[in-house]
């Protein structure tokens, strides 16, 4: 039997989010319901974040600050 290993692409919960962009959870529920972030729903209806799309936009931000 293969031992479980850990997603390629973990998900992250609204506060992991908010936590890295300096916001409130609530704003990244706001986000997502713009279509600003695309959100997974679980099977309890909450949303999730690819952590690669994440970081993506982080290093975007990052970028434009130092431009």
């Amino acid at each position: 039997m293969k031992p479980h290993s850990a997603p390629s692409n973990p998900l992250l919960t609204p506060a992991e989010v908010a936590s890295a962009f300096r916001v409130d959870p609530k704003t990244v529920t706001r986000w997502a319901k713009a279509g600003k972030l695309s959100s997974i729903r679980t099977l309890g209806g909450h949303r999730r974040y690819l952590e690669s799309e994440i970081r993506a936009m982080l290093s975007d931000q990052n970028q434009a600050v130092i431009s």
